[in-house]
């Protein structure tokens, strides 16, 4: 099959995207598809060459490992070159509509929030993963939170908080601590901080001011971090998370070492069985499709605190869904064969 891998994108987790599309690419080359690793934002070097030839060309190595750090958006959008507004690099489009399947490598905004979904949808462009009702539910925290709450899925406390900074010393003064400080529709844990104080919240709503101002509030709950990989709609073994030091955010979640991963997780049957079942009820009441992924904490009594879900998780060589796929004896090809075939049923119609 021709296959695009879009990855990158004008989003905060471009670096992740990046790193999970030569990962995916490589795996399609070696299954003997004919992959196009793409940047959405960039797009194709020679967009007046012929298309078709994108699909023989060798899948660069430079992305592959991810950048400590995430990248500065601005000086990425002073890169490309031209002022075109469009998110659709030159050609990324074109070379969409000659494919067989668009492998959907994009993290965060303009990626997991459907609006890339939607417009493949109008064109009968099929692609993998969920569809845009669903990743933009998702992406969305607080939206997500209150469709599964009154089904019996806990989940921590919250209050969603629109501000500017004139609200700041107010949010501070009412909200209890410690607390979770989160943008609304973000993922990687960017700009995610824990506020133990009352000078601790303050710090990171002025900075959540650089995301926007919208942010979730969410109390915090102790416990053992465990994430549960949903594919095609049966949950996968979970998989606890154990950070070297502080807790699981952008830095421990790309770099090697930086996190302890167990899978499955050593937890109790039941335990298993509960999260498991969490993350299927998240995953059907938000109308998802094919593969995502569920972040929980688990107290000391079992019960799992459902925190968010990711629709379109990474595929870098640190990530946790191959790991959960790898537990039950999925090696990665595998993995991203079952993502093009489930999404081939879930698209049936789309042309």
């Amino acid at each position: 099959m021709k296959i695009v891998v879009l990855a990158g994108g004008l989003s905060p987790e471009r670096n992740v995207s990046l790193s999970s599309g030569t990962m995916i690419a490589h795996a399609l080359k070696r299954l003997g598809h004919r992959p196009a690793l793409v940047d959405l934002y960039f797009g194709l070097e020679d967009p007046a060459g012929p298309l078709e030839a994108c699909f023989d060309q060798p899948v660069p190595d430079r992305w592959k490992q991810v950048d400590p750090q995430a990248p500065d958006l601005e000086a990425v959008k002073a890169a490309r070159p031209g002022e075109s507004p469009s998110q659709f690099g030159p050609g990324v489009l074109e070379l969409c509509r000659q494919a067989d399947l668009v492998f959907l490598a994009l993290h965060g905004a303009c990626g997991e929030d459907g609006r890339v979904q939607a417009a493949f949808d109008l064109m009968g462009i099929p692609y993998t993963g969920s569809g845009y009702v669903g990743s933009a539910l998702a992406m969305d925290k607080d939206l997500t939170k209150r469709l599964v709450a009154p089904l019996g899925v806990k989940t921590p406390q919250w209050k969603r908080a629109d501000y500017t900074d004139r609200d700041i010393d107010r949010l501070t003064s009412t909200t209890p601590v410690p607390c979770v400080v989160k943008p609304v529709a973000s993922g990687s844990s960017i700009g995610v901080s824990i506020a133990h104080t009352k000078k601790e919240l303050h710090a990171a709503l002025v900075e959540g001011l650089a995301y926007g101002g919208q942010c979730v509030l969410e109390q915090y709950v102790t416990g053992r971090e465990i994430q549960v990989a949903v594919l095609a709609g049966k949950a996968l073994p979970s998989i606890e998370i154990i950070p070297s030091d502080g807790f699981y955010d952008y830095e421990n979640k790309y770099q090697p070492g930086a996190a302890r991963e167990v899978c499955p997780a050593p937890i109790p049957p039941a335990w298993e069985q509960a999260v498991g079942q969490a993350a299927v009820t998240v995953y059907q009441a938000l109308g998802l499709a094919v593969y995502a992924r569920a972040d929980f904490i688990v107290d000391q009594g079992g019960t799992p605190w459902f925190l968010e879900i990711n629709t379109l998780p990474g595929m870098t060589p640190t990530s946790l869904v191959p790991q959960e796929a790898a537990a039950v004896g999925m090696d990665y090809e595998t993995l991203c064969q079952t993502i093009i075939d489930e999404s081939l049923k879930a698209r049936q119609g789309s042309r």
